[in-house]
C-alpha cells in the first residue's frame, strides 16, 4: 500500500531534476500525477519516462492563461486536487551592481508569481485536509555572492509558506516549504560545466557540507513525499532543509 494511495497530484516543472524525481515517486506511491513543463518535446519525454499514472500538461506557470488552461483540464477529470507541489523555478545569477530589470522581472514572476497563482488558482479544486509543498532552497538561509534576486525569491517562497497556513487553517489544508542545498540535476550540472574550473568549484561545494557530497534528485523527493503525505499530517509552516547539513552548521 503506498502512502498516497488514490491521491491525484500536481508537479510543476516536472520535466527533470527534483520535479521528475518526484512525479516518478509520487506514482510508485500510488498517485496519479499531472506535470507542467514549457518545453512539449521534454515534457513528452518525461511523462514516458514516469511511466503510468501520469498526464502531461504544457506551459508556463508565470503565464496566467497557462495556468487557467492546466486547471481546466484538471477540473473536466478527476476535478480535484489533493496534492501540489509548486516547483517550478529558476535560477539566475549576478553580482550586486550587475543586476538588470530583466533578470529581476524573470526570476521574480517565475519563482513568485508563478508559485503564487499556481496555488491560488489549485485551491479550489483541493478538499479540506489536502497538502501543499513548495520548492525553495539554502539561498533563502545564506548570504552566497550573487544570489541577490535568486535567494530574495526562494525568500518570498518560504513566506508563502507561513502566510497560507494561517491562511487555509480553517480547511486543513498543509502548506509546508522544501529547501534543498546542491542536488545533482541537469542545472546545477549545466552551470558547473565540464572544466577543470568546475570540477574544482564541484570540489569545494561538496567540501563544505557535512554530508560530503551532492545530494540526488530522488533525495528530495522522498522528503517530498513525506511532506504531502499522512507520515506529515502533525507538520504545517515548516520548512524541510534537504541539504547535506549545509545551512546548518
Amino acid at each position: 500500500m503506498g502512502r498516497l494511495d488514490g491521491k491525484i497530484a500536481l508537479v510543476t516543472g516536472g520535466t527533470s531534476g527534483i520535479g521528475l524525481a518526484t512525479a516518478k515517486e509520487f506514482v510508485n506511491e500510488g498517485a496519479y500525477v499531472f506535470v507542467t513543463g514549457r518545453r512539449e518535446a521534454e515534457l513528452t519525454a518525461a511523462v514516458r519516462a514516469i511511466g503510468r499514472n501520469a498526464a502531461g500538461v504544457q506551459g508556463d506557470t508565470s503565464n496566467l492563461g497557462d495556468l487557467d488552461r492546466l486547471f481546466a483540464r484538471i477540473k473536466r477529470e478527476p476535478g480535484r486536487l489533493d496534492v501540489v507541489f509548486a516547483n517550478a523555478g529558476v535560477a539566475k545569477y549576478a553580482a550586486f551592481g550587475d543586476i538588470t530589470e530583466e533578470l529581476y522581472d524573470s526570476t521574480f514572476d517565475i519563482n513568485v508569481k508563478g508559485v503564487l497563482f499556481t496555488v491560488q488558482k489549485a485551491l479550489p479544486l483541493m478538499p479540506d485536509g489536502a497538502a501543499i509543498v513548495l520548492c525553495a532552497s539554502i539561498v533563502a538561509s545564506k548570504g552566497l555572492a550573487a544570489n541577490s534576486i535568486y535567494s530574495a525569491t526562494k525568500a518570498a517562497v518560504r513566506s508563502f509558506a507561513r502566510t497560507w497556513t494561517t491562511d487555509l487553517k480553517h480547511r486543513r489544508i498543509r502548506v509546508n516549504a522544501i529547501s534543498p542545498g546542491s542536488i545533482d540535476t541537469p542545472g546545477l550540472n549545466e552551470l558547473l560545466a565540464s572544466s577543470e574550473v568546475g570540477e574544482q568549484r564541484r570540489k569545494m561545494i561538496s567540501n563544505a557540507i557535512p554530508l560530503g557530497r551532492f545530494g540526488t534528485p530522488a533525495e528530495v523527493a522522498k522528503a517530498v513525499v513525506f511532506l504531502a503525505s499522512d507520515d506529515g499530517s502533525y507538520v504545517t509552516g515548516t520548512e524541510l532543509f534537504v541539504d547535506g547539513g549545509f545551512a546548518q552548521v
